[in-house]
């Protein structure tokens, strides 16, 4: 039932441009969250990450695992097929990748502009989790979605030009140099 109070106070996430402010900043939506989510609920929702670890992680939530494997799919596509295009090995632990993934990443690998490239892989984030999102619009899970959401949106907003070609090169430089850890964690 708390659930219900809660998702009835959070603005809608849905129809919003790139140029439109977000309704709600993630603060208030954890200061929300705290008010009504019971303790295992908000373990879960803060550890809720647009960058999941390389392992699997086990969650109480089946749409975090989805989101987590579909975003760990994704990265690790990105290293491969960046690794290859530059005849440098990266051994992905998982070898295949779903088919929409490689058209993706494919998609995103040919695109000359980084700053394009996030945005588009962005948009494909966004589009994987419309896929999770779950038919219950007053449970836990959603919450769940809608902090994934949130994020996402967030971290678009937060590009700057700058600081993303300073991320960019340093990125191409461990990869250049063997060294994986700033592709995933």
């Amino acid at each position: 039932m708390a659930e219900y109070y809660l998702i009835s106070q959070l603005p809608s996430l849905d129809g919003l441009s790139e140029n439109t402010p977000i309704p709600v900043t993630e603060n208030q939506f954890f200061e929300l969250c705290s008010r009504f989510l019971g303790k295992k609920a908000l373990t879960e929702l803060n550890r809720i990450t647009l960058i999941p670890s390389r392992a699997y992680e086990k969650s109480s939530s089946a749409l975090i695992e989805k989101w987590n494997e579909g975003e760990r799919n994704l990265r690790l596509a990105l290293a491969k097929l960046r690794a290859d295009k530059m005849n440098k090995n990266f051994d992905a632990v998982m070898q295949s990748f779903p088919a929409g993934v490689l058209q993706a990443v494919r998609t995103a690998i040919e695109i000359e502009s980084p700053m394009e490239a996030e945005k588009f892989l962005n948009r494909y984030r966004l589009e994987l989790l419309e896929t999770l999102r779950p038919m219950d619009s007053f449970s836990e899970e959603f919450v769940f979605y809608y902090c994934l959401k949130l994020k996402l949106l967030e971290r678009i907003r937060n590009f700057d030009t700058h600081t993303g070609e300073t991320a960019y090169r340093k990125i191409y430089d461990s990869i250049m140099s063997e060294d994986k850890t700033e592709v995933i964690q």
